[in-house]
């Protein structure tokens, strides 16, 4: 059972935690020896922009994983903490449950409340009445607990593991407590859900104008730079501010700098914040890997500049704007204040359940969980499902007026 607490949050910065980023410090820089985690690296000064980015190395990740990460922020300390706390996030969500009955959906429906695999967006061609092992989750939307597939809750599911879909780790967040931990895995998916309705339909909102604060001054450091950013309002009928940030180096014209970030929040700028620092990271470590693999970044810039940036150019225009003022917030001083007036949101959007499955390690003590909302898309990391929010986007599209178009 998972039961939201109050969870202030006592740290709004560039970002909003429960705790100071010199406070998680603290607490999670002793535990990355039991992570697996042999180095954590500033690569900051790889890219000409300065935003500070970390690189985080866990050589024992599992097959199918990757072993570097990536953490961003406005800070030195929010960048490595978000790095360390993605190591902890991956190496959590590999723990293997034991003693895993392979069942059918149609067989464990009988005696238990159950998730129905074909609410999860399926591949073509996928049987959701396969014999699968299930593990517990707790919907938090409506009070219950219920048996969801595990190949939905551990990255990257085991080789020997029958899947239905292509691991990721979509949904998988950590934090201070498990209040911030479940708030920052919902931005993510409602993130990936209005990015694969942008991609599915090629309609990248309005372009955002007129930033102020830490926005502002983050923005400045692209500009002063010469990198030229987009910043475009993606926010989707859920109406959690997202923001996608586009980012074109008109001084090198490097197909591999040609980055987007994205960025969703309950806080419109920590929104703008998160999308602008993804890019940064985006950079940092697209130079950092050309330096590590010259085959890759030979394949990238055989395309060409022109191409690439031809390839995305939905992305680049801008035609029509949005002023910053007026994209509408809805942060709290808590996180489970925001939780739910999320779950809200979801529900007028008909998405009526949010499963949290608790990965937390023992050893560690991180909260850390997976968050599964079902109906919500993941397009744009697995082009193999397309669900029902992504169709209708599209069929709206397609019949709208053409000088609407």
């Amino acid at each position: 059972m998972i039961q939201l607490q109050p969870s202030p949050k006592t740290y709004c910065g560039q970002t909003e935690r429960s705790k100071t980023p010199e406070e998680t410090l603290a607490f999670i820089e002793p535990l990355t020896k039991i992570a697996g985690i042999t180095r954590v690296a500033d690569i900051t000064d790889l890219d000409r922009i300065k935003i500070p980015v970390y690189s985080c190395i866990r050589p024992t990740a599992a097959d199918g994983a990757i072993s570097v990460y990536n953490g961003k922020g406005g800070t030195e300390a929010e960048a490595r903490v978000a790095g360390i706390m993605e190591g902890i996030e991956r190496y959590s969500a590999e723990a293997m449950p034991r003693d895993l009955a392979m069942v059918s959906y149609d067989m464990l429906s009988l005696t238990e409340d159950t998730l129905n695999p074909a609410d999860l967006i399926l591949p073509k061609n996928i049987d959701p009445r396969a014999e699968l092992p299930w593990v517990d989750a707790w919907d938090i939307a409506n009070n219950c607990s219920l048996k969801v597939p595990l190949c939905a809750v551990m990255h990257p599911n085991p080789h020997y593991m029958p899947s239905l879909f292509r691991s990721s780790s979509n949904g998988i967040a950590s934090g201070n407590t498990i209040e911030e931990a479940v708030f920052y895995a919902l931005t993510e998916l409602i993130e990936r859900d209005a990015w694969s309705l942008v991609e599915t339909t090629r309609v990248t909102g309005p372009a955002v104008t007129g930033l102020t604060g830490d926005a502002a001054e983050m923005l400045a450091k692209f500009t002063a730079a010469g990198v030229e950013v987009t910043l475009k309002d993606i926010t989707s009928d859920i109406g959690i501010p997202t923001i996608a940030a586009v980012a074109d180096d008109v001084t090198l014209k490097d197909p591999r700098l040609l980055t987007i970030g994205m960025g969703t929040h309950t806080n419109p700028e920590i929104a703008v914040i998160r999308a602008l620092t993804e890019v940064a990271q985006s950079r940092a470590t697209q130079i950092h890997g050309a330096r590590e693999d010259a085959t890759i970044a030979a394949f990238r810039e055989m395309m060409g500049y022109d191409r690439v940036k031809r390839m995305n150019s939905y992305w680049f225009c801008v035609d029509e704007t949005r002023d910053f003022s007026e994209i509408a917030g809805c942060a709290t001083p808590d996180f489970r204040t925001d939780i739910l007036a999320i779950i809200d949101r979801l529900r007028a959007a008909g998405l009526d359940r949010v499963l949290v499955a608790d990965l937390t390690d023992p050893d560690l003590g991180v909260p850390v969980v997976r968050v599964i909302v079902p109906g919500l898309e993941c397009f744009t990391i697995d082009n193999e499902r397309r669900g029902k929010r992504c169709i209708d986007a599209e069929r709206r599209r397609l019949h709208r007026p053409k000088s609407a178009a």
